[in-house]
């Protein structure tokens, strides 16, 4: 960055984003229940920061339905499914995305592996640990063997400070730290995947940047999930379950 620019300026080499973050956390899930709190606590820090201005907000969407989806996937742009490889935590709601013409950042996931070998490489962000990979990691991991990225540590120490409000999170972020033991050694491997996603979201602004790249990778979305249309799984259960043939109509 050249020295002597204004605020003005700067602003400018950066892409304006709204985040929005749609889930519910079961009764007894006391750790979804402080994410839950965590994302309302930065939104309401973030959307009033008069220096960010509209450059970013983040929005919690409460009672998230599919009532609710309707609305949303359609008027997303980037759809971000990152459950660690291997988990199992993407399904069908990141199809819907790319059926709308979204693009999507993800692990190699559930779901995702399907989606990036229709709508090509090209045109998914791929970040993250492989589901292969994932034994080896914590096995290190419980070894002492994992070095966080410096950014990494940068975000946890910020968020514990407090600017965020009271709360410094200690047992949200104790989660992600030692080598092992229950609730603890970062068991969805956060801290590995955290550098690769940061640089993926920089190709994602790059892309975002070149309006006509974009298009063209929104609209390959939408031509490559026919796979996941409705009509295909209906026709794939007549034709292998329910041993139907259409009826000709005279």
């Amino acid at each position: 960055m050249m020295k002597g620019m204004s605020a003005s300026e700067r602003k400018k080499e950066f892409v304006p984003r709204v985040c929005i973050f749609g889930g519910k956390a079961f009764a007894t899930y006391v750790q979804a229940k402080r994410i839950v709190k965590f994302i309302t606590d930065v939104g309401a820090t973030v959307n009033n920061d008069p220096d960010i201005g509209d450059l970013l907000k983040v929005i919690f969407v409460p009672d998230y339905n599919v009532s609710v989806a309707e609305l949303l996937i359609p008027a997303s742009e980037l759809s971000q499914h990152i459950s660690t490889a291997g988990m199992e935590a993407s399904g069908t709601s990141n199809m819907k995305f790319s059926m709308n013409g979204c693009i999507l950042i993800g692990t190699l996931d559930g779901a995702n592996v399907e989606i990036r070998e229709e709508v090509g490489e090209d045109n998914f962000f791929l970040f993250g640990a492989r589901a292969n990979e994932i034994a080896g990691l914590r096995k290190e991991r419980a070894k002492g063997k994992f070095v966080p990225d410096p950014r990494f540590e940068e975000v946890k120490k910020f968020v514990r400070s407090g600017v965020f409000g009271s709360s410094s999170y200690d047992e949200m972020l104790g989660s992600l730290e030692g080598n092992e033991g229950f609730g603890r050694a970062d068991y969805f491997l956060v801290g590995k995947d955290f550098p690769s996603y940061i640089d993926c979201q920089a190709k994602v602004d790059e892309a975002y940047k070149d309006q006509k790249r974009w298009t063209r990778m929104s609209i390959m979305n939408t031509a490559g999930s026919y796979n996941f249309s409705s009509d295909i799984t209906i026709h794939e259960y007549a034709r292998d379950i329910w041993n139907i043939k259409p009826v000709e109509l005279p």
